[in-house]
């Protein structure tokens, strides 16, 4: 695929976003999504006996091999690019799907060890953002197994810092399953691997946030704040070097509302709600608003503040509707399990009603 081809793809999608999302989202829903997950998944199982296969030693390479080494970083940016602005992911999802079958044919067509190492690295970092969308999607062993290929195809294109946030993003799918004790051993790996890498990245900062995250779900403050101080070092590089804007885009300006998520999490209102009310003054993506305003009606839910409740959860609640995210339904859950207290008010009462009927999948 080529970046004038991405573009076309993407402009057919659009119709379907300004028309304020009313419509289920096309993306891992009904019979017909279910078979492209499918799909999907198929190529995955293909990728990754290709990425574990030795090069074949010929110098002639392949036309699809000869098109992504020439343009595949460049159009893999501008994937990026579009998911992290659209306020629906799903969007995305038609133009990575057709690069999924150009990455298959690239690795299969590889002749050299060099070219290969290159096609790796690429199929990593499409691969973390096919994981993504399954993510959001809230279909967390899908985006497992696509982490794990990332993970495995970083490793053999040698690059420990594509190879870290792979993992990392495997360990988010444990934490959001509400299973910290089987992140943590992810995270620890991932930093590690993090500390071979480029120290001018930001890559071992973001685990180290993550593994706060991982510590304030157990329960340990002591841990979670040492980690909270190991991300927040990130602000010592130079930010225009630090991310690469696709899959290593942590620069620490989320880190008050991460900061936040761990105090609530940890039962600390006090200390959650300057960093939460900090986080909602910066400017926010649709999804990390919406996450920061479940958490302050969250806050508000724990001090039986009904109007505090009502005034965030409604704003989240508008958020979920123009995006169909499951991750925001899935934040919004939370909130709708601290209600129960709260249910003989009528606001609140309908606020879980909404809630309920929320896309699990989207």
């Amino acid at each position: 695929m080529t970046l004038p081809e991405l573009e076309a793809l993407l402009s057919e999608e659009q119709p379907a976003e300004t028309a304020g999302l009313s419509a289920v989202p096309p993306l891992l829903h009904g019979d017909d999504d279910d078979m492209k997950r499918r799909e999907v998944l198929g190529l995955l199982a293909v990728t990754g006996a290709l990425v574990a296969l030795p090069d074949a030693g010929d110098a002639t390479r392949g036309r699809a091999a000869s098109t992504l080494l020439e343009t595949g970083d460049a159009l893999h940016r501008s994937l990026w690019q579009v998911y992290a602005l659209s306020d629906a992911k799903h969007v995305v999802f038609p133009a990575v799907r057709a690069q999924l079958d150009v990455m298959a044919k690239g690795l299969a067509e590889t002749r050299t060890a060099v070219d290969r190492s290159r096609l790796c690295r690429m199929t990593a970092d499409l691969y973390q953002l096919v994981g993504e969308l399954f993510f959001d999607a809230n279909r967390y062993t899908d985006a497992a197994q696509c982490y794990t290929l990332a993970a495995n195809a970083a490793y053999a294109g040698g690059d420990h810092d594509l190879w870290a946030c792979a993992m990392t993003r495997h360990a988010y799918v444990e934490l959001y399953a509400r299973r910290a004790h089987a992140a943590q051993p992810l995270l620890a790996a991932a930093f590690r691997i993090a500390r071979r890498g480029d120290d001018t990245l930001s890559t071992r900062h973001w685990v180290a946030a993550v593994q706060a995250q991982a510590y304030a779900a157990v329960g340990d403050l002591a841990a979670c704040n040492r980690a909270l101080d190991e991300a927040e070092k990130v602000h010592t590089l130079d930010s225009a070097h630090s991310h690469n804007g696709g899959w290593l885009r942590f620069d620490g300006s989320r880190l008050a509302e991460e900061r936040g998520a761990c105090y609530l999490q940890l039962g600390r209102p006090d200390l959650a709600e300057e960093a939460l009310t900090a986080a909602l003054a910066q400017p926010l993506s649709l999804r990390r608003r919406a996450a920061v305003l479940s958490d302050l009606a969250v806050l508000g839910a724990h001090r039986r503040d009904i109007d505090q409740v009502v005034h965030y959860a409604e704003q989240a609640l508008g958020l979920a509707d123009r995006s169909n995210s499951g991750f925001i339904g899935k934040k919004l859950d939370g909130l709708r399990g601290r209600l129960a207290p709260l249910m003989s008010d009528d606001r609140v009462s309908t606020l879980g009603h909404r809630i309920a009927a929320l896309p699990r999948t989207a």
